[in-house]
């Protein structure tokens, strides 16, 4: 099983570490836990990227982000990491799937959660193909985000 997080009834917000970047995370439910994988690609291992997601969880992304954030793409072009442009933080990832925006966020920039009650459990995505990826995205991402 993967690492959990223990969340709060109310909606988790979060940022990059400058606060640039801002988000709310509305998790399913009441008093749940969050699984998080600590992703094992190159990218993810130098920037501690720990993701959670949920098929019935919600984020909320501030329009006002936009002139913080860079997106990079690599690998498989099929994801952007969102970057803050000042103190390099990726708070989550976005994916356009079939006209959807699909995301995870890292755990790593969840607000009010305790450093302690993080259990990581490492995922390797070498060797998806493409369609793969993108087919487990649509099971398992956030499939309602919205830019405020």
């Amino acid at each position: 099983m993967q690492g959990a997080i223990t969340a709060t009834t109310e909606p988790l917000g979060g940022s990059c570490h400058c606060g640039a970047i801002r988000y709310v995370l509305h998790w399913p439910g009441s008093a749940t836990t969050i699984e998080a994988r600590a992703c094992g690609c190159s990218f993810c291992c130098k920037h501690a990227g720990t993701w959670c997601s949920h098929p019935k969880a919600r984020l909320e992304i501030p329009a006002a982000n936009r002139d913080s954030t860079v997106r990079y793409r690599f690998g498989t072009g099929t994801a952007d990491f969102c970057l803050c442009s000042r103190c390099g933080v990726a708070p989550f990832v976005l994916s356009e799937i079939d006209a959807r925006t699909y995301a995870v966020v890292n755990v790593n920039t969840l607000a009010n959660l305790s450093a302690i009650s993080i259990r990581q459990t490492k995922t390797d995505f070498a060797g998806e193909d493409t369609n793969s990826r993108l087919e487990r995205r649509q099971r398992n991402w956030i499939p309602d985000v919205s830019i405020c």
